[in-house]
């Protein structure tokens, strides 16, 4: 079922992996492509005015051995808020696909749209949300918050059981190496309906954990051994160097995008460049199984550790940029501020009567991991630290400098392959509202209690948060948002089934705030 990590890659010549956009300005973009040759091979790139037929931009730029043939091209220049085409061309006279791309607009600005997709892992199934979205025609920019690729080896995440039938995966081990790294990222990119979009539409990207390792912070992650993997600082600048690589990324990492006068859209690296690491229940509990010293250990907790008001998710030089940010986009005139962001910021806590709720022959792992939560839940501790619920000051500290800027916030995240909206507040005062998308093809809560009904479960989880606006826990799929000057929404839309390639749209919900409200309606 699954091809040799090399042989892909060892026959391959010429342009090998489709072509894509990023990072675009209101004068410019960054183009990518891979082209593979017996040597370092320079390449040109031209860029069109549709209306016209008119090169309007051109150059070389080179491919070789030294970036995996990756290729990328910085453009300026351009007219802001148009579509043009792009293309590169090899010494040989073999040109890759026609591509288009966007630049982002100046001045009065009536409407943005984006699609916003996150936990897009290969083995899970197809990406038809990548498929709907290209098809739509109906985007002027892609976001991806995260999770685009998966370091997992083959029969961990997922099984080999659920591994679906004409996916590969090389190197069928985890990936540790940059080569690693590379083929990985080189599967993905083969997958055609992941092409298309990129093809069509530039990209702004955020990495969250998957693409370096699972639960990562700035000096490790959970899915890191350094015993038998090597230093992380090796690891994680390998997969930092692979991303880049085969990305239409920047070697920022973090940015602002300057949507005319209607958004600042600030994209963020809330992972790999000041998080401290999370916490662990089970670290904090050890073996304890009595109930009344659990609770007594999460209050100590919850009044100590958990509200240290040093720890960091962004680290100290990124916040004072994005506080900064904020200031500088309200005093411009802008109408919203967009964190394009990995983790959920919403707070979020296990329904402590969830377990009346649970059949009695649920796996007794599924019954202790939410015996563990609603007793963290008890004493007012949430569900997920591994999200912004882990840094309780640093959100404080976010929240606050949004209300001091009298941003109009909207936070989108992923990650937690589940659909979420929250109303975001501080001190009791509305601070702004949360677009939380659901993932490409990773599964969401409907796996973890498999017994309990997806809007059971949704309505438990509303009554225990109340900031949680609405919820959907168990379909596939991606956000998307739409920014006017009145309104900021976001539809959810819902794939029927990732594992039937030609599945599509079968559902959808909407989430609204408006200008100055910061408060979702669930339409």
């Amino acid at each position: 079922m699954l091809a040799s990590p090399l042989a892909a890659q060892t026959r391959e010549r010429g342009f090998t992996h489709g072509i894509a956009s990023g990072e675009p300005s209101s004068d410019g973009m960054l183009l990518w492509t891979r082209f593979v040759a017996e040597q370092d091979t320079s390449l040109a790139w031209e860029v069109t005015d549709p209306s016209t037929g008119r090169v309007v931009a051109e150059g070389s730029t080179p491919a070789s051995p030294q970036r995996d043939w990756c290729a990328k091209a910085e453009v300026s220049g351009l007219a802001p808020g148009t579509w043009y085409y792009y293309r590169f061309t090899a010494p040989d006279g073999s040109q890759s696909d026609i591509g288009r791309t966007r630049t982002l607009p100046q001045g009065p600005t009536a409407r943005w749209r984006m699609a916003v997709f996150s936990c897009s892992n290969i083995g899970f199934g197809w990406f038809n949300a990548y498929r709907h979205a290209a098809e739509a025609d109906a985007f002027d920019m892609v976001a991806h918050l995260g999770d685009y690729i998966y370091e997992y080896g083959l029969g961990t995440y997922p099984s080999r059981e659920q591994f679906e039938p004409g996916r590969v995966l090389t190197p069928e081990t985890e990936i540790v190496s940059l080569a690693d790294y590379r083929l990985r990222h080189a599967d993905y990119r083969r997958d055609p309906d992941l092409q298309r979009l990129t093809q069509l539409y530039p990209m702004i990207m955020v990495w969250d954990d998957h693409e370096s390792a699972n639960d990562s912070w700035e000096d490790g992650a959970q899915n890191h051994q350094p015993d038998t993997e090597g230093p992380w600082d090796v690891r994680k600048a390998a997969a930092i160097r692979a991303y880049r690589e085969w990305l239409p990324v920047s070697d920022a990492p973090y940015k602002r995008y300057e949507i005319g006068d209607l958004a600042t859209l600030f994209a963020l690296d809330t992972r790999l460049l000041g998080r401290d690491e999370q916490f662990d229940f089970g670290a904090l509990i050890g073996a304890e199984t009595s109930p009344d010293r659990i609770a007594r250990a999460f209050a100590a907790f919850r009044d100590g550790d958990y509200v240290d008001p040093a720890r960091q998710l962004l680290g100290a030089e990124q916040e004072a940029w994005l506080f900064d940010g904020l200031q500088s986009s309200r005093r411009a005139g802008k109408t919203w501020q967009v964190l394009a962001q990995q983790v959920i910021m919403g707070k979020l806590k296990t329904p402590t009567g969830l377990l009346d709720s649970l059949p009695a022959d649920v796996p007794d792992y599924v019954r202790q991991r939410i015996l563990l939560g609603a007793a963290a839940a008890r004493e007012e501790l949430p569900l997920n630290m591994d999200a912004w619920d882990g840094y309780p000051a640093a959100r404080d500290r976010v929240l606050a400098a949004a209300r001091e800027a009298d941003a109009d916030l909207v936070v989108l995240s992923g990650d937690s392959h589940n659909g979420w909206g929250f109303n975001l507040d501080h001190a009791g005062e509305r601070a702004g509202v949360e677009f939380a998308g659901h993932s490409v093809t990773s599964p969401g809560y409907e796996s973890a209690p498999p017994t309990l009904p997806p809007e059971r479960l949704a309505q438990a989880l509303r009554e225990a948060n109340p900031q949680l606006a609405w919820a959907d826990t168990s379909r596939r799929g991606y956000m998307a948002l739409e920014l006017t000057p009145e309104r900021a929404s976001s539809e959810y839309r819902f794939i029927g089934n990732v594992r039937d390639k030609a599945s599509d749209v079968v559902a959808t919900q909407r989430l609204t705030t408006l200008a100055g409200q910061r408060k979702i309606t669930v339409a």
